[in-house]
């Protein structure tokens, strides 16, 4: 028996998804729920497997409170604010898969991979 630990696994992926579901950023239960759509969302774009995979998490506070449900697309640095099922579905559209942030919903640029063409 090996004394080394089992090292955590995590398959790969393009982009990482981070929402908000902390208490202060938006009403009750909102970002939850958009965060439960965003599986079905993320599988029926075909962004749920191979190399174009988006991995998404729930964070508890982005100190950014008020404006949610609030999203973080990495690596790109892109920031979200007041993200609806309908948004969620542009952002998917135009950004994950066409490569362009969706300029109207974003609220902070930092330093990600995306460029000016």
């Amino acid at each position: 028996m090996s004394d080394t630990p089992t090292r955590p696994r995590i398959a790969s992926y393009a982009r990482h998804l981070l929402l908000c579901t902390g208490p202060r950023c938006a009403e009750e239960g909102q970002s939850q729920a958009l965060f439960d759509q965003l599986g079905p969302m993320l599988k029926a774009a075909g962004l749920h497997e191979g190399e174009l995979r988006v991995k998404r998490s729930r964070v508890h506070c982005f100190a950014a409170c008020r404006g949610g449900p609030i999203l973080c697309v990495q690596p790109d640095g892109t920031w979200y604010e007041r993200v609806t099922p309908e948004h969620m579905q542009r952002i998917i559209d135009e950004h994950l898969c066409g490569g362009r942030p969706v300029a109207e919903l974003v609220f902070h640029q930092g330093p990600g991979t995306l460029t000016d063409d």
